[in-house]
């Protein structure tokens, strides 16, 4: 028998804010804010997945979410965890994984310059647009990892100009080692050495040196979760997600 791991994305796959609940019916808050107000839940059926899994495999979660953050979340997680969009790697029990953040600190200061320059570009954009936002640089225990932006009026429409005129062409501009997403009201500019896929490909190292052969699961709802999900041997795509959209739905 193979020990069988899966590998879950957090927000808008396990769980969601009550503003893309489709129901109000049956909700129980699944994280928290910092002054312990609840901001996502999980519906009935999201709960009834979540013990379907958990009788048989082990779930390992692989989130953008940082230490603080994922610390708040309410769900229970036994083994190892994935987090800032693979920035970070837990060890089971919580300790955060030195071989992993060595690395990772490494790769990030030589891309934090990068990430400064098209910071000031977006900021000046959005000056100019009378955009009322402003990018935020993302660290975990002293480690910069990705840009974030975000509309304050939740409105994701008006990020494209963001995206597409100037981001991209900054990127265009030269062979920069960045890439983007936007998911809704979520857009971010991560270092290409930062990607889930490649913490989930050391986790299942680490994984298989103390089980032998395993089998593997992905499930994410983002375009984002693609590459981490195919490094699986099976892949799970919550319906009504982006990655429905682009993929089982796009058939």
């Amino acid at each position: 028998m193979y020990p069988k791991f899966l590998f879950a994305d957090l927000d808008d796959t396990l769980f969601q804010s009550l503003e893309k609940c489709r129901t109000s019916d049956g909700l129980e808050p699944a994280a928290f804010l910092k002054d312990g107000l609840p901001i996502s839940y999980t519906t009935a059926l999201q709960r009834a997945f979540f013990a379907f899994v958990q009788d048989g495999m082990t779930v390992i979660p692989s989130t953008a979410r940082n230490r603080d953050a994922f610390s708040r979340v309410a769900l229970p997680f036994t083994s190892y965890a994935v987090l800032n969009y693979g920035g970070m790697v837990l060890s089971p029990g919580g300790a955060v994984d030195t071989a992993w953040r060595d690395q990772m600190h490494d790769a990030m200061h030589v891309a934090l310059p990068g990430l400064q320059e098209l910071s000031k570009l977006l900021d000046d954009y959005a000056v100019s647009t009378g955009f009322g936002g402003r990018t935020r640089l993302i660290e975990d225990s002293g480690t910069p990892f990705y840009l974030v932006l975000k509309d304050p009026q939740k409105r994701s429409d008006v990020l494209a100009p963001f995206e597409r005129e100037v981001a991209q062409a900054w990127l265009d501009d030269g062979d920069k080692p960045y890439y983007l997403h936007r998911n809704g009201n979520n857009f971010a500019v991560l270092p290409k050495a930062l990607n889930k896929a490649h913490a989930v490909r050391y986790v299942m190292d680490q994984l298989r040196k103390e089980h032998g052969a395993i089998m593997s699961f992905g499930m994410g709802d983002s375009r984002a979760d693609a590459a981490f999900m195919s490094a699986c041997d099976y892949a799970i795509v919550p319906s009504r997600t982006q990655l429905a959209s682009l993929t089982l739905e796009a058939l």
